[in-house]
């Protein structure tokens, strides 16, 4: 009989694991990369593929999770049967690859544990009520909040409860809440999407890439700075009393972000361009803090790899890659080679587009302040750079002395050679050291250091200072020293009334230079205009700031 048994739930399980709803969107013709776990379902699929292929698919999935209890039932053993269930539901989610290939990823199975409710009680093994009640849930809960996954867990939750009011052994109760427990890991991602406030509700679209004309999709990776930023998604806020009152250790915490695969923590909602065109985008992140790029680049570019998978999951067409995320993969020319999917852009063009569009206004409103450039002292941070030295090349013929700061003395004077020959009248320094760097009326620092370089007693009372490093380079106490204005660089304002569920601390309604890049490629459909790699195109810059233009997007300056 135990032989038996254990025959009948690997039925129940094969049975369950079949992809007969993959089949069937196969050959119709459908992409089933772009049906997945985050975006199936009965009512996804409705839109995608029509209703025909849609009642079908879902009719099939319920008739697997009946037939998987109707099997198990021959035995007449009602903890045999509610085990069957679980058999099914377990087969349905993680069908044998060994069997059916890579059919992967799968919707929520709730077609699945509606046929298994339903057979339950046509089988005798558990009350008609107790079979009613969890849809009874389902429904109260959907028609009230919404989401789908909290109507899955709290119809579970009835069942499991009601099992201790019916006459079924041990075995079944515990198979009711393996299924609660199944669901539960199965809907962790949108349990942290509802705190977050990025889960779509039941009846609300869910975008797919080329779908509609009049919107399109981007999905932008970001990281946490420090763990100030990690508490800001509200699925690990949780964690900060635990660190504050030391019964978790910030170490505990940064090995547990170090496993965390990339998931969606944010939207950026309300962006519209100018010629009408809708732009939604995705925050995506694998909360890795900035030590973790430098210490472990193989699992930066590994999170980053998954990250764009995830993102061409969701429905982008155009995966951004932003802050320390740009320099990973070879500035993300391996990731596009792991993910040729979806489009990725490390957004290098744009940022030294909108640096190329504000330096001008900054030195214009410098001058308007009664101060003469030709009499001025600049300071560039991080000169051995591309982004630095191509705004040391535009401001040394309009300033009277330029200090040229890094750690390669040999680059350096490489690089003020080259500037020295095109710039005769102006005086150009090179040095390692910032203690000179309190000698400049205009700063404009870009490196990829993760800690703040500028201190007040590198900044004289009265300067300017151009950051364009992400983190940022200027240190929050140097706003102390008077008369000292600090300019994010490459901040971008996009068209429309943007908002977003998380700060990106760019200020209210503006992202970064690299994000307005992936929403401009998005937006324009020129995705071979992407920034990979450490070269960047002119005619590529002049085409974002002239696009950018034509759909609304600002600089900040």
């Amino acid at each position: 009989m135990l032989f038996l048994s254990a025959l009948l739930l690997l039925v129940a399980f094969l049975v369950g694991s079949v992809p007969i709803g993959h089949a069937l969107l196969t050959r119709a013709g459908v992409d089933v990369r772009l049906n997945n776990a985050h975006n199936l379902g009965v009512e996804n699929v409705l839109r995608r593929v029509g209703p025909g292929l849609a009642v079908a698919s879902a009719s099939l999935d319920f008739l697997k999770g009946f037939l998987a209890v109707l099997m198990a039932s021959s035995l007449q053993q009602p903890d045999l049967t509610v085990l069957a269930a679980l058999a099914a539901y377990l087969g349905h989610l993680n069908p044998p690859r060994a069997l059916f290939g890579n059919t992967r990823p799968r919707g929520r199975g709730n077609l699945v544990l509606l046929g298994t409710l339903a057979a339950l009680p046509v089988t005798g093994a558990v009350p008609f009520w107790a079979a009613l009640l969890p849809v009874l849930v389902y429904a109260g809960v959907v028609g009230y909040w919404g989401f789908v996954s909290s109507a899955t867990l709290s119809a579970l939750l009835a069942f499991t409860l009601a099992t201790l009011l019916i006459p079924v052994g041990v075995p079944a109760r515990l198979a009711a809440l393996g299924l609660l427990v199944t669901a539960a890991w199965r809907f962790k991602e949108n349990l942290g999407r509802i705190l977050d406030g990025t889960e779509p509700r039941f009846g609300d679209e869910v975008p797919l890439a080329g779908k509609r004309n009049d919107e399109v999709v981007a999905a932008f990776m970001i990281h946490p700075m420090t763990l100030e930023n990690f508490w800001s998604a509200q699925r690990f806020a949780w964690l900060r009393p635990l660190v504050e009152r030391g019964v978790v250790s910030e170490a505990s915490v940064r090995q547990m972000a170090e496993r965390l695969r990339p998931m969606k923590v944010g939207e950026l909602r309300g962006i519209r361009t100018v010629d009408g065109k809708a732009i939604r985008c995705y925050l995506l992140s694998s909360p890795l803090l900035p030590d973790v790029f430098r210490d472990q680049p193989e699992l930066a570019t590994q999170r980053a790899i998954e990250g764009a998978r995830l993102a061409h999951e969701l429905g982008a067409e155009v995966f951004g890659l932003g802050a320390f995320w740009s320099v990973v993969g070879n500035k993300g020319v391996d990731v596009q080679a792991a993910v040729p999917e979806i489009t990725i852009t490390n957004g290098g063009a744009y940022t030294s587009g909108t640096i190329k569009a504000a330096i001008p206004g900054i030195l214009q409103h410098f001058q308007e302040t009664g101060r003469d450039l030709k009499a001025a002292t600049a300071g560039i941070v991080g000169a051995n750079g591309v982004v630095a030295f191509g705004i040391a090349r535009t401001i040394a013929p309009q300033v009277g002395r330029l200090i040229m700061i890094g750690r390669d003395m040999e680059r350096l004077e490489r690089s003020a050679a080259t500037l020295r020959r095109a710039n005769k009248d102006t005086e150009i320094v090179t040095t390692t050291s910032y203690d000179t760097l309190n000698e400049a009326d205009l700063i404009f620092t870009a490196t990829s250091d993760p800690n703040p370089v500028i201190f007040p007693q590198h900044v004289k009372p009265g300067a300017w200072i151009f950051d364009e490093g992400r983190p940022a380079d200027v240190d929050q106490s140097v706003e102390k020293v008077p008369g000292v204005r600090i300019i994010p660089g490459g901040v971008v304002r996009p068209p429309g009334g943007m908002t977003s569920n998380i700060d990106l601390q760019f200020g209210e309604g503006a992202v970064p230079a690299c994000l307005a890049e992936t929403l401009i490629i998005a937006a324009t459909g020129e995705h071979n205009r992407k920034s990979l790699g450490p070269q960047t195109l002119s005619e590529n810059i002049n085409f974002f700031v002239e696009q950018a233009d034509k759909l609304g997007f600002t600089v900040v300056d």
